[in-house]
């Protein structure tokens, strides 16, 4: 507890030490959110009407109206305030996140920074200094499936303009405070044109460009996905729709940085990023992981598609959006596969394995569990990435993989099972299907496509004979490929004749620098009570760039069609 009195000036130059002292870390521009409660008790983030927000910047105190413009994440430095009036006292309580407050530079102002590069990775390129940009994702959770009254199911918070009106005010002042360079939202309420005006003006007057998706089949929510102009140019925007069992799609920006990147910077370097927004549909049961893999397989398919038609050079991948899938999930194994990477645990150096994998949560479901399921992943240039066709193929038969276990076969049980009643020593085309009918990945509207059925048959048949023998079979139980480095690696070196950068294949990558969500129990695993914002957490990643070396974009190869073993890769049994 810090006792001061009423001065200003005093009250800031002590605040603004007691800051520096419980951050290691010293920086020119100390930014601050605080919260101000005159009852004594915390309020939630976002409660504008109840706060008295203000910023302290050296030793100035600036006024409410000033707090608008755009700041940085307030995650990376959160300060809560709690305001005790009583016997003409005036108590403060600060509490300071032991986060990076050096990362919270004004998105407006770009200030460069000292960039540390790494000697030994040979793949970066040393830098003088360098911005910072951000994204945060967040799923809002659109108004016509907040369930007021579990015993009323029907009872929802679109019946009460008031309550939806109120809501989506705080979400917003909670973005415009975060200030992020890049926003994507899912769940956007697109049928309510209050709503939609709503964001469209606050986040225009704000410096953001914003352009909002519907899903198909006048589901009433959507996608809106908002670049700040001071950092961001919009170079195209194109639209997915999946018109699939769900609904679902995605949104693909194209953009350019409008900033300089580094000091003695070339005019020509590409600076260049692709942005996708989605939501991908719940798995309501077993069967609807085909469906969430094939979305993800048709976003990968789509972006690959508009480089090459663009004829781009590499350029990093963004991918943001509410997953609906674990870290223990077939679509996070399969992004994982191609190349991307999880920023919030790079940023936490979280691994893949399963002892990490619920070490923080982002959603609370309708069912009343917890899980993480919100992601910014990042593929940069440099990234050798497995063929898209090769990865998918690996992914279904990881379900299959993971059917068959379930029910607690062994290899030897699994080789019988899809032989089915044949008596010889190998898996016939008829008896694959009948297996793949069984634990239904064919035969259900949403199952494998008679083509995507036939693509894994050629996969699993290596050498063509038209059977899978035992050997065959093993070596997609094991993933026993001995020579899959190699191929990949000679696969990778193959240009294939697309513009070369100025810098001799110098490109734009990101670091992550640091992520958080909000709020702070969620990255322990927990779903605090209190927290009335959305159903999910709000995920806010800061990059640094960096010059890297990249990889040539990949094209098929001839020499695939007269070797199917390229196309084999079954990394996951």
């Amino acid at each position: 507890m810090l006792e001061t009195d009423k001065n200003p000036d005093s009250f800031s130059k002590e605040l603004c030490f007691l800051l520096e002292a419980s951050s290691s870390l010293m920086c020119s521009r100390q930014l601050s959110l605080l919260e101000i409660s005159n009852e004594g008790r915390d309020v939630e983030e976002g409660e504008v009407d109840r706060l008295e927000l203000f910023k302290i910047v050296g030793e100035q105190r600036v006024s409410k109206a000033e707090v608008n413009r755009p700041r940085p994440p307030s995650a990376f430095a959160e300060t809560r305030l709690l305001n005790h009036f009583g016997d003409g006292e005036f108590s403060l309580q600060v509490t300071a996140a032991k986060r990076e407050i050096d990362s919270r530079v004004p998105s407006s102002s770009f200030l460069p920074v000292p960039l540390m590069t790494e000697p030994e990775k040979k793949e970066e390129a040393a830098v003088a200094g360098s911005c910072l940009i951000s994204c945060t994702t967040f799923n809002i959770l659109a108004p016509i499936y907040k369930r007021l009254d579990q015993q009323n199911q029907a009872l929802r918070e679109s019946d009460f303009r008031a309550f939806w009106l109120s809501r989506n005010q705080r979400i917003l002042d909670w973005l415009l405070y975060e200030a992020s360079s890049i926003i994507c939202l899912q769940e956007f309420w697109v049928g309510n044109e209050e709503l939609v005006r709503m964001y469209s003006e606050r986040l225009g007057d704000a410096g953001y460009t914003t352009f909002k998706l519907a899903r198909t089949n006048n589901r009433g929510d959507g996608l809106l996905t908002a670049v700040h102009k001071d950092c961001l140019r919009v170079l195209d925007y194109r639209e997915l729709l999946f018109n699939d069992f769900g609904d679902r799609v995605a949104q693909l920006l194209h953009v350019q940085l409008d900033v300089p990147l580094w000091q003695h910077q070339k005019a020509n370097f590409a600076r260049e990023i692709l942005i996708v927004n989605t939501h991908l549909l719940f798995p309501h049961d077993s069967s609807l992981c085909i469906v969430r893999l094939r979305q993800v397989y048709k976003i990968l398919q789509y972006v690959e598609s508009f480089q090459r038609e663009n004829q781009l050079n590499s350029m990093p991948i963004m991918l943001c959006g509410d997953w609906n899938g674990s870290k223990r999930g077939h679509v996070y194994k399969f992004l994982r596969s191609q190349g991307f990477e999880s920023t919030y645990d790079t940023a936490h150096k979280y691994s893949d394995s399963d002892v990490d994998a619920h070490k923080w949560v982002s959603h609370r479901n309708h069912r009343g569990n917890i899980c993480g399921v919100d992601f910014i992943w990042l593929c940069n240039p440099n990234k050798s990435r497995k063929p898209l066709k090769s990865s998918w193929g690996e992914a279904v038969f990881s379900i299959l993989k993971y059917q068959l276990r379930k029910a607690s076969m062994t290899e030897i049980d699994a080789f019988a099972f899809l032989k089915g009643d044949n008596q010889g020593d190998f898996i016939t085309y008829s008896a694959f299907l009948e297996a793949l009918r069984q634990v239904n990945l064919i035969g259900i509207p949403c199952g494998l496509s008679f083509q995507e059925t036939r693509d894994l048959w050629i996969q699993a048949d290596i050498d063509g004979n038209g059977v899978v023998d035992y050997e065959e079979f093993m070596r997609i139980w094991n993933a026993m490929w001995s020579d899959r480095d190699r191929l990949e690696e000679d696969y990778n070196r193959i240009s294939d004749g697309s513009k070369q950068s100025a810098e001799e294949g110098a490109a734009l990558g990101f670091k992550v620098k640091n992520a958080a969500l909000f709020p702070g129990e969620v990255e322990k695993g927990m779903w605090p009570e209190h927290y009335s914002l959305s159903d999910h957490a709000p995920l806010t990643v800061v990059f640094s760039p960096v010059k890297m070396h990249s990889q040539p974009r990949r094209h098929p190869h001839p020499l695939r069609i007269a070797n199917p073993v390229l196309d084999c890769y079954f990394a996951w049994f």
